[in-house]
């Protein structure tokens, strides 16, 4: 940040789900970042130079009715303490104190359009400043985009993120397992779904960190089929999407499986396609490769696979220039990951894919699906959705692989899914 200038970093707020039933609270990614406070209603305020610290926090006061019902509150009294900031308000004197702040600052940094009513108050408050100009006040004059500086380092992360994201992703490995072993035919999707959430309950993340996606037969073709509403069918594959989200940090992980534990001849072709692609995907992460390098190794080895088994036609560079390739393989293999599911970061530099680097953390996530409408496509082929979604993390002599721990060849799949099983409930 410049000189002379203030930065503003409202928290998030709790939000209704139905009537005066409100959703599980979760703080906004780039206040709890800066912060680690998961207490809702509050704004961070970094003022470079106040005499009387840089670093102020206003949050809630604590209030003996409110936390009976909702439980204890950190109020400013303790915020200095627990949080290391410099000094903390009641958000109540937000409007009282925080103009005197902007006032004589020449810009505002602060990421604008994702709350707009927090966005209002500040044009509020920098209107107001300008009404007094005649009398020698000084309103910022400038608005400056907090994001790009902020998610820069998000984009980058510490030892102490990435032991947060090996938890998450050790986690989300146990409940795929868990999800293998207790898959049998008649079970419904929402019922594999359930295992999934066991597991990483009991293990200490509060929820997923995204809509797990379980997805049987030709459901595994919708690329973010949510309903988990159908029934597990002898001799189809199970999509499942499905990550954690501990201590703030996302893990997000995919495995396709048969139902039944046995792949059939046409299924275990395509799936090791997906696999191959995976495989040497995760092979080419690697310090000063660009970001698109793993998807142009997936999709190169899809391709080819898909002409082997004559579900594409024509040569290779033609299906590539004409894009005959998207009706199997419609989406890009990798996304960043951190305190998003969806991470921030800037794919691009200067126009052109930016390079890997250390502490980027990337997911892997080649598929290809059949839509189970596709006339021209032998019967044997049509419903088969197969995606292989895997973590890495880039260090200085390659990638690591935060997820190896869940099945993913035909043999290990095969094998987890002859452990023992338990009984269906009646």
């Amino acid at each position: 940040m410049s000189p002379g200038s203030v930065a503003l970093v409202p928290g998030a707020g709790v939000r209704l789900r139905n009537r005066d039933t409100e959703y599980l609270f979760r703080q906004d990614s780039d206040f709890y970042y800066l912060t680690g406070f998961s207490e809702p209603d509050a704004v961070l305020v970094l003022a470079p130079g106040r005499a009387h610290g840089e670093v102020i926090l206003f949050c809630r006061e604590r209030e003996a009715r409110a936390e009976l019902y909702d439980g204890e509150r950190l109020g400013p009294e303790r915020a200095v303490a627990r949080l290391k900031v410099d000094d903390a308000f009641p958000i109540n004197d937000l409007d009282d104190i925080l103009p005197g702040m902007l006032e004589g600052c020449d810009r505002i940094y602060m990421t604008l359009g994702e709350y707009q009513e927090f966005d209002s108050r500040v044009l509020h408050w920098v209107n107001a400043i300008r009404a007094r100009e005649a009398g020698g006040a000084r309103s910022p004059g400038e608005f400056v985009a907090l994001k790009h500086l902020l998610h820069e380092q998000r984009l980058f992360k510490s030892a102490a993120e990435l032991r947060l994201m090996r938890e998450a992703a050790r986690i989300t490995t146990g409940a795929h397992l868990r999800a293998m072993r207790a898959c049998m035919p008649g079970m419904t999707e929402l019922a594999l779904e359930a295992e999934l959430l066991h597991e990483f309950l009991v293990n200490g993340a509060r929820a997923p960190a995204y809509p797990s996606i379980v997805g049987s037969g030709a459901n595994g073709c919708v690329l973010h089929y949510v309903a988990n509403n159908g029934v597990l069918r002898d001799g189809d594959l199970v999509l499942i999407d499905a990550g954690c989200e501990y201590e703030h940090y996302a893990s997000d992980v995919t495995r396709t499986f048969p139902v039944n534990g046995r792949f059939t001849a046409p299924q275990q072709a395509l799936y090791e396609v997906v696999l191959e692609a995976n495989r040497l995907a995760i092979a080419s992460c690697r310090p000063g490769a660009h970001f698109m390098v793993p998807h142009e190794t997936a999709l190169r080895v899809m391709v080819e696979g898909l002409l082997h088994l004559g579900l594409l036609t024509g040569s290779f560079e033609e299906v590539l220039a004409n894009g005959a390739f998207r009706r199997f393989c419609p989406h890009n293999s990798s996304h960043w990951l951190g305190s998003d599911v969806h991470d921030v970061g800037d794919y691009r530099v200067g126009g052109a894919w930016r390079e890997l680097e250390p502490g980027m953390v990337l997911t892997i996530e080649p598929g290809i699906y059949v839509p189970p409408g596709a006339a021209d496509v032998a019967p044997r082929w049509r419903g088969v959705g197969i995606r292989i979604e895997d973590d890495v993390v880039i260090t200085r002599s390659g990638g690591e692989t935060l997820t190896d721990d869940a099945p993913k060849s035909v043999a290990d799949v095969t094998r987890a899914m002859k452990k023992p099983r338990r009984a269906r409930a009646a």
